[in-house]
């Protein structure tokens, strides 16, 4: 239990329920969980009607959270990147169910040829990890990466099942999307959303800015590990090395190291809840969307011990019940208890980040906790 902080931002009275819940995560959280900052942001049609932050942006608490305190989200950036291939998808540069091989000839190497662009971005590739345990600086590498990842076949029969890639398929994904558009994802995020605050490679000039984070005092519960679970999260090489440091910032990784705020993030995503609209622009017309958001493949998923209905890069929210009750609802969790998600039965989407990271691999109790009281006030 920690004393509660000044809440600053805005929560219009129907919501006092949520700004309730916000202060209730820093004076009575879960054993550990207590917050030290955190931020937590709604948009309805189009509007941000609660952005409430608090807390401290360094662990010696020195520097106020403010509103553009910048907070690395790890996973939750994956709800950006689907949105980034939708776009893709909405100007006729891919198609969900077209091979990827078909626009990018290496990537169907050993037994991946058929392997389309929606199974890729629901996890069903078969690319979680290496076969071989690398060096954590090989993600640096770009090409490296992409290069080895061609060229590895399938962990299991591609489509059979998802098999969440915590890092691989932001490269793949990326690469994808470099082919198609012509721009990286982090030139595209910046030129196409310019009035956001979200970095897929965050430049130096703006490292100031990123709060500092309180690692997890435990690992998280995989379940029995096998060969995919130990390529997906537990090898040596598994995830890139130095994070946090200013490389492993500038680095632009799609799937891992998102930089933003989380009034921008439930911004952003919350064109795939308000219509296919931001800002006035018609971004996405409804038929990409019930393509970005339909069911692609649901069961037991080779990596997380959880039963996931995936869309195009979203989990949906049907059988987790972590994104509110409606079941159309879908977003991602990022590792520490970051998510966003968007509820497009409710025009609504949300986004929380914190700075005390907690071993939940999904559905961190204080993100849902905030949901649940929005919920209740609707």
């Amino acid at each position: 239990m920690t004393d509660l902080p000044e809440i600053h931002g805005p929560c219009p009275p129907r919501f006092a329920a949520v700004k309730d819940a916000f202060a209730a995560n820093f004076t009575d959280a879960p054993e550990g969980l207590d917050e030290l900052a955190a931020a937590f942001s709604v948009c309805i049609e189009g509007e941000t009607v609660i952005d409430l932050r608090a807390g401290w942006a360094d662990t010696a608490r020195t520097r106020p959270f403010e509103a553009d305190t910048l907070v690395p989200v790890y996973s939750t950036g994956k709800a950006v990147m689907a949105t980034l291939i939708a776009l893709c998808v909405e100007r006729g540069l891919l198609e969900y169910d077209k091979p990827a091989a078909g626009y990018w000839p290496a990537f169907g190497q050993a037994g991946k040829a058929a392997i389309t662009v929606g199974q890729l971005m629901s996890h069903q590739a078969g690319l979680p990890g290496f076969d071989e345990a690398i060096e954590p600086g090989l993600w640096f590498d770009r090409e490296a990466v992409l290069e080895r990842l061609c060229a590895q076949a399938p962990m299991w029969r591609p489509g059979s099942a998802s098999g969440y890639h915590p890092i691989t398929i932001g490269y793949l994904a990326g690469e994808l999307f470099r082919r198609v558009d012509g721009r990286t994802m982090g030139t595209a995020l910046r030129e196409e959303f310019p009035g956001l605050d979200l970095w897929i490679g965050l430049p130096e000039a703006e490292h100031d800015r990123v709060a500092q984070l309180r690692k997890p005092t435990s690992a998280p519960d995989l379940g029995p590990v096998d060969a995919v679970k130990q390529a997906a999260f537990l090898d040596k090489g598994s995830a890139p090395g130095g994070r946090g440091s200013a490389e492993w910032r500038k680095m632009e990784i799609p799937s891992a190291n998102l930089h933003g705020t989380a009034k921008d993030i439930a911004r952003l995503v919350n064109v795939v809840a308000n219509g296919g609209v931001l800002d006035g622009r018609t971004l996405l017309s409804p038929e990409v969307l019930v393509e970005m958001r339909r069911e692609r493949i649901h069961g037991p998923d080779r990596v997380l011990p959880f039963d996931i209905s995936w869309a195009a890069g979203l989990m949906r929210n049907e059988g987790l019940h972590i994104f509110g009750p409606n079941p159309t609802a879908a977003g991602h969790c990022g590792w520490g208890g970051s998510c966003a998600f968007v509820d497009p039965d409710a025009n609504l989407s949300a986004a929380y980040v914190m700075t005390r990271q907690s071993p939940h691999l999904i559905g961190d109790p204080r993100a849902v906790r905030l949901h649940d009281a929005l919920y209740a006030a609707l």
